[in-house]
């Protein structure tokens, strides 16, 4: 079983900066640098991505308890058949469908600590594992509202429909994830090389609990692609598993599943953000992205998401993202380069997204060390050739 629980690892996570956020804010609402009604408008609009992060951490918490994502690890192992690349492939895989389907934040902190697990088990290098996996946490998280709060945020800006979103970011998705893997695999190819000895099965737990975490997973992707508002679908499959588990597993419905640290945590980002935009950061970056009336030729778009990519590296994706979006809310296509920035390029600092804070975490409970400067250097690489895959993908869909 992993030692860490979503909700305690994100608890870990934001510890160290949810103390001051509060304070923070009821400053900003004290002295009118925030006027009740500004911060009644980002409560009107936050409210259904805060619902999704609830419901969506309970999923992950209770599809890794039923055992979910270790027999991924052991169906990847069997169908590697022996052979490293293989293997790798089909991680790369697994961290794609699960970030999709169940956002990067359940990548990193779920995934994580099943791929080291799975190389340390084999005796393979876990450094190449472990890399994209992270790197697939944020830059496979385009193409559903799920994928990203992020994502979350610009369906609810533009009004349209899961399906519309998927439809407009497929391409750049693709683009996003076949550059990352290209890199990844330039990177890591000498020590993703030769064969391993397959461990023998391991038995599986409760199988009633473990189907229907698959079900409710593969449901919760399949509703908000079918139009369901995406707070609703990971609510349903939350009560589906809370319903399962308090037959089977009562044990493990603690109040630990509901991250409240972390949704108290982003409600004040929100809400110190838009302090910030109303005294001057909105107009500093309208101009750093070429003003309202900015163009949606390729170098436009790719000046967008640069700043977007900046940005999400110097204070982390998602204020980056509340602070940029004013400037290109107008135009579908550049709000979709802001996402490709945010998203894809989030992947150079240790706190550019919330999935790298809960990623290098993981890595250090299992006693592996990524060095910042080699990460960074890495992760260069990896943001250059995904945002700008993922934005000339977009310029030829159109």
């Amino acid at each position: 079983m992993l030692r860490p629980a979503l909700g305690r690892a994100r608890g870990a996570a934001a510890r160290s900066a949810a103390w001051w956020l509060p304070g923070a804010v009821l400053v900003a609402l004290a002295t009118g640098l925030l006027p009740l009604t500004d911060a009644r408008q980002v409560g009107a609009r936050i409210w259904s991505v805060l619902a999704f992060l609830v419901a969506v951490t309970v999923v992950a918490e209770l599809a890794d308890a039923a055992g979910l994502f270790e027999a991924a690890a052991d169906v990847a192992t069997r169908a590697g058949r022996g052979s490293v690349p293989a293997l790798w492939l089909l991680v790369v895989a697994l961290a794609t469908a699960t970030t999709v389907l169940l956002s990067l934040d359940t990548t990193a902190v779920l995934l994580t600590p099943v791929v080291l697990a799975l190389a340390q088990r084999l005796a393979l290098p876990p450094a190449p594992f472990a890399l994209v996996t992270v790197w697939l946490a944020n830059t496979a998280s385009l193409l559903l509202p799920v994928s990203n709060l992020t994502n979350l945020l610009a369906v609810g800006r533009t009004g349209r429909t899961a399906g519309a979103w998927a439809a407009h970011a497929w391409a750049p998705a693709l683009a996003a994830v076949v550059a990352t893997v290209a890199v990844a695999w330039l990177i890591g190819r000498r020590r993703l090389r030769g064969r391993y000895d397959r461990p023998e099965p391991r038995p599986a737990g409760d199988r009633p609990l473990l189907g229907l975490a698959a079900a409710a997973c593969l449901g919760l992707g399949v509703g908000v692609a079918a139009g369901a508002p995406p707070w609703l679908a990971a609510l349903v499959a939350a009560a589906v598993l809370v319903a399962g588990f308090a037959v089977r597993r009562r044990d493990r419905l603690v109040h630990g599943l509901v991250p409240l640290r972390l949704v108290v945590a982003t409600a004040c980002v929100f809400l110190l953000v838009a302090t910030a935009e109303r005294h001057g950061l909105a107009g500093l970056l309208r101009d750093a992205v070429g003003g309202g009336g900015g163009g949606d030729g390729a170098g436009d778009l790719l000046r967008v998401a640069g700043v977007g990519a900046a940005a999400a590296n110097a204070v982390n994706n998602l204020p980056a993202y509340l602070a940029v979006e004013p400037a290109v809310a107008g135009d579908p296509a550049r709000l979709l380069a802001l996402v490709i920035g945010v998203n894809a390029g989030a992947v150079v600092t240790p706190w550019s997204s919330l999935a790298v804070l809960l990623w290098r975490e993981r890595c250090r409970a299992r006693g592996v060390s990524i060095g910042t400067v080699r990460f960074a250097g890495y992760g260069i690489l990896v943001a250059a050739a995904s945002v700008t895959a993922a934005v000339l993908a977009l310029d030829v869909a159109g």
